[in-house]
């Protein structure tokens, strides 16, 4: 893929979150970071602290499939602008949104509610920011 780390970010920022402003902007990149420094669990290791391979892991990402039903936007026909940059940037310095823990999932319900655990019972919800909802890993993740 000719996509750098950072672009690559940029543009999976854009794609899953670039209509909730700069929180729910924020709140994506920090799940996508955390995944990547995560050290126990599937995460650790299939991603192996690895970006590339943390975002394109089969499956994780709506914005990542081309042929994701009901989702025409992708990762590959996005153009992100400063702002998905700097907010990538932010990511991969290091900076977390404050609030969000060591979320290592998020998806739309669309719907006011969100399911109080996901994917299943390795994730908990710890909040909702915009349109998504937001789950820290149980102690049962580590055996993913």
């Amino acid at each position: 893929m000719p996509f750098s780390d950072r672009e690559l970010l940029a543009r999976l920022i854009q794609c899953e979150a670039g209509g909730e402003g700069d929180i729910g902007m924020k709140a994506v990149a920090s799940v996508v970071m955390n995944r990547v420094h995560y050290p126990v669990g599937e995460y650790a290791r299939i991603g192996e602290g690895n970006l590339r391979n943390v975002i394109m892991q089969p499956g994780q990402f709506a914005c990542v499939s081309n042929s994701e039903i009901g989702n025409p936007q992708n990762i590959y026909n996005m153009n992100p602008t400063q702002l998905h940059y700097q907010i990538a940037d932010w990511a991969i310095s290091g900076n977390r949104l404050p609030g969000l823990g060591e979320a290592l999932w998020f998806y739309n319900p669309y719907s006011e509610s969100c399911r109080q655990t996901f994917p299943s019972e390795v994730g908990y919800y710890i909040g909702k920011y915009q349109a998504h909802c937001f789950y820290n890993p149980t102690d049962l993740y580590e055996f993913t």
